[in-house]
């Protein structure tokens, strides 16, 4: 039987970033304070391609704060990709740790299906 599943992301899980950063070959991110536009952020913070701030998660909260000036200093689809790249990497994390096997399908609409094989039933 199939589901389909919709997911809010919180970025809480430090492993699930730093594979996402592998997978969208981002440089490792760092726990530091970095000052964004008009404010101090502390966090797990992740430099996207392209944007002036980096994005700084805050994993006990899992809240993310960024400045991106709505797409003038970093353009949204960059930080949508990391989001995705993190959803992905936390489910497959989840699935394996519960003995599942995981696949992945990249899509022509650039969504990504992932499927949990539990117990041998696809």
């Amino acid at each position: 039987m199939s589901h389909i599943v919709e997911i809010k992301t919180e970025i809480r899980d430090e492993q699930a970033v730093r594979a996402a950063c592998t997978r969208l070959q981002l440089a490792a991110p760092e726990h530091k304070t970095v000052r964004l536009f008009n404010a101090t952020a502390t966090g797990l913070c992740v430099q996207l391609p392209g944007w002036q701030y980096p994005v700084v998660a805050n994993l006990q909260s899992g809240q993310v704060q960024y400045d991106n000036y709505g797409g003038h200093w970093g353009e949204q689809s960059r930080l949508n990709s990391f989001l995705q790249a993190y959803a992905v990497e936390k489910t497959k994390i989840e699935a394996r740790k519960k003995g599942h096997t995981v696949t992945e399908t990249s899509l022509q609409d650039g969504s990504i299906k992932v499927t949990i094989c539990v117990g041998g039933a696809a």
